[in-house]
């Protein structure tokens, strides 16, 4: 007769999915597409934080004449203003980056829980919860965004706030679904028997069992958040001026395309890289996610035959 195979207890099934979010990075990063979006962010964050320390000439300082050709003295030649444009690129990254990632980080935590108390307490707390998310979304993001800006003022603590809310109703319809999924597990019924309250469910138990899709909804609302900053400041909305702003140099320098195409295409372009690598490491990331949860219910099928058969 087999012999069955020994369950394993809630608590070592915690402690396996709060070690996996680093087992799915690594895996992902080893990946093809996810090595190649590694290079393309790691290369723009590069500029954009090691950059402002090595600007040739003050970002803001007059050095040359207006939409100057490349030179050997200034290699992206002049902006709108007679600035260097190397030393606004190297210096108009690191404000953006900071935004974004704080817009998201509130986004994703605002939306997460709000998603997992809807999910988990249902009745009114859901219906509340889901209604004030509609609302929200019925406004497109950069419109919402702009409607508070231009309310209150173009403050960039406004403007990480504005972006971070207008993520949080997504986020939120996606780890209520599968916190729905997640609160029928055995584990957590287990827990909710020996009478743990439900707050402490949903920290202990839950949460960490949502690490993968809030890893992938944090890559995906990342890229939307520098989209969504940039173009803020591609508008008005953000730095005031004269501050270097890869929004603000495309929107200045556009005039200009035909005498120094540089002061456009370079930041337009560092902005693409690392749009494109945040939402194509994100797309590894879901994929190695979707294949160790596939591998996680075969095995948790393979224990029941085991028990059953056992029995």
């Amino acid at each position: 007769m087999a012999t069955a195979a020994p369950p394993i207890p809630a608590s070592a099934r915690v402690r396996i999915h709060r070690s996996a979010w680093l087992s799915i990075l690594g895996q992902a990063a080893r990946t093809p597409r996810g090595r190649i979006a590694l290079i393309l962010v790691a290369m723009v964050v590069s500029i954009a934080v090691v950059g402002i320390f090595y600007t040739p000439y003050s970002p803001t300082a007059f050095v040359t004449a207006p939409f100057a050709a490349p030179s050997s003295h200034f290699l992206l030649g002049g902006d709108n203003l007679g600035r260097d444009v190397l030393s606004r690129v190297l210096a108009g990254g690191w404000v953006l980056l900071i935004m974004a990632a704080a817009a998201t980080a509130f986004g994703v935590i605002v939306g997460g829980a709000g998603g997992i108390a809807a999910a988990y307490l249902g009745g009114t707390t859901d219906s509340i919860i889901m209604r004030a998310a509609d609302v929200v979304l019925a406004f497109p993001q950069l419109v919402l965004a702009l409607l508070l800006v231009s309310i209150l003022g173009p403050k960039l603590w406004l403007i990480v706030l504005a972006v971070g809310i207008s993520h949080a109703p997504q986020v939120a319809r996606v780890i209520r679904s599968a916190t729905l999924d997640i609160s029928e597990r055995d584990y957590v019924k287990a827990v909710e028997l020996d009478g743990v309250k439900r707050s402490r469910i949903m920290t202990g138990q839950i949460l960490p069992n949502l690490v993968s899709p809030l890893m992938v909804e944090a890559g995906l609302r990342l890229t939307f958040s520098i989209v969504v900053i940039a173009g803020l400041s591609f508008l008005g909305f953000g730095q005031a001026p004269p501050a270097p702003n890869w929004g603000i140099m495309i929107n200045e320098n556009r005039i200009g395309l035909q005498a120094n195409p540089w002061a456009v295409v370079v930041p337009a372009l560092l902005i693409a890289a690392l749009t494109v690598g945040t939402n194509t490491f994100s797309d590894s990331v879901s994929k190695v996610a979707i294949g160790a949860e596939r591998k996680s219910e075969q095995l948790t099928l393979l224990e029941g035959r085991s028990t059953g058969n056992g029995s």
